[in-house]
């Protein structure tokens, strides 16, 4: 993953969690972004260890090393131009499965972003697709794009 391609997930993450801090009608929820946290599910016995990840602030105060999937809001991944796979494979498989209801994939190899939703079982019911400069909604947020680079590319190339 290369930061500089796509402006930084945890930039990327951070915007949606703004959005949805300044979207909590003042009930005193704020949500966070975390480039770290490990996300775990016990019951299906998976952990994984996104990008960057959307919790609120109050998850960040439990114990252990890992942040229950039950109580996360959303995950983004940037696809590793060495192993595409595992987020257009495994990760969208197992993140439904935790009840995870956003999943964001940035694709700077090919400009590209997938938002999934509504997860049922192992796979999510929603899947809208958009390229590097849409605006793009992710559940309740909306996130501009147009600063997301390709790999490889620069300047006005940088989002074909």
């Amino acid at each position: 993953m290369s930061s500089t391609a796509v402006g930084a997930p945890r930039s990327v993450a951070s915007t949606a969690a703004q959005s949805a801090s300044a979207r909590d009608g003042g009930r005193g929820i704020g949500y966070v972004c975390e480039n770290g946290p490990e996300i775990e599910h016990p019951a299906i016995g998976r952990m994984r260890r996104p990008d960057a990840v959307v919790i609120p602030e109050d998850a960040l105060d439990e114990e252990g090393l890992a942040v229950d999937a039950t109580q996360v809001l959303a995950v983004i991944e940037i696809v590793s131009p060495s192993n595409p796979s595992n987020d257009y494979s495994e990760k969208l498989a197992e993140y439904p499965a935790m009840g995870i209801p956003h999943y964001m994939i940035v694709d700077a190899r090919t400009g590209t972003i997938e938002v999934h939703s509504a997860p049922c079982k192992d796979r999510y019911l929603d899947k809208d697709p958009y390229i590097f400069g849409d605006t793009v909604p992710f559940g309740p947020w909306s996130l501009e794009t147009s600063a997301f680079r390709r790999y490889g590319k620069t300047g006005a190339d940088s989002r074909r």
